[in-house]
């Protein structure tokens, strides 16, 4: 197969496509045309593309894209099984995942159940995670499960590499990795944390009351303009090899 090379994009409003997600330019090819008479025949599958992170209040699947051309920074403050599920889903799209861990047993599991760090997840102690050479045919899931306190990361969010940070509970650094983040997840937390994240987040009252009460395996996930309850629901296999949802390890 003869492969041949496309010049560098450029030009007006190309920066902008790459940051706003739209990916890529592709190769030119000839338009397809269908007559409008056929529209109706067509029954294609639409709709956000990424790891499936659980089910919304009205039971639609809820997707996150964690594979980006541009730079994204996700926090958890929850539970490792939620982070853990999240990784799985990402290894099973194709991404791979590097965890830094400063409990690696508890991620031998899926290791071993992976294959042994050949199929796409990987575990490192903290601060030893090597670059990952990201890029759009191999994406990177960097997982940092370090404890309260992470240290500021040797390899951070960029293009095709997103980072997931997890937070057993709300720390004094979490109010800068919130701030840096492009999303952020909240599971069930005290009253008192529920509070502070309400000034740092700029929440409802609402949503502030619902956070002590959260039951095991949902999130309210928080970009900036957006809020939304995900329930996280494993498959058999999951619960197989992670057992059932959970707040606390």
């Amino acid at each position: 197969m003869t492969m041949t090379t496309s010049p560098t994009p450029s030009g007006p409003g190309f920066g902008e496509r790459l940051r706003t997600g739209f990916g890529l330019l592709g190769p030119r090819h000839p338009r397809h045309a269908l007559p409008m008479d056929q529209v109706d025949a067509l029954t294609l599958p639409i709709g956000d593309d990424g790891v499936v992170v659980g089910v919304n209040n009205e039971g639609q699947p809820a997707i996150l894209g964690v594979n980006r051309p541009t730079p994204y920074d996700i926090v958890l403050i929850g539970g490792l099984w939620t982070a853990q599920v999240m990784a799985l889903r990402s290894a099973a799209t194709g991404a791979r995942v590097a965890v830094e861990t400063g409990r690696p047993q508890a991620w031998m599991q899926m290791v071993h159940a992976m294959g042994g760090g050949q199929n796409g997840l990987s575990v490192y102690d903290v601060g030893r995670v090597p670059p990952q050479g990201a890029s759009a045919g191999t994406p990177v899931l960097v997982v940092r499960d370090c404890g309260m306190r992470p240290p500021r990361g040797r390899v951070v969010s960029g293009p095709w590499q997103s980072v997931l940070t997890l937070l057993p509970y709300l720390s004094p650094v979490a109010p800068r990795l919130l701030r840096q983040a492009r999303l952020a997840g909240i599971q069930r937390v005290s009253p008192d944390e529920a509070a502070e994240l309400g000034r740092t987040m700029g929440l409802s009252r609402t949503e502030v009351e619902s956070l002590p009460g959260l039951p095991d395996g949902v999130t309210l996930w928080c970009t900036d303009r957006d809020r939304q309850y995900v329930l996280t629901q494993p498959t058999d296999a999951e619960i197989g090899l992670l057992g059932t949802p959970r707040r606390m390890d």
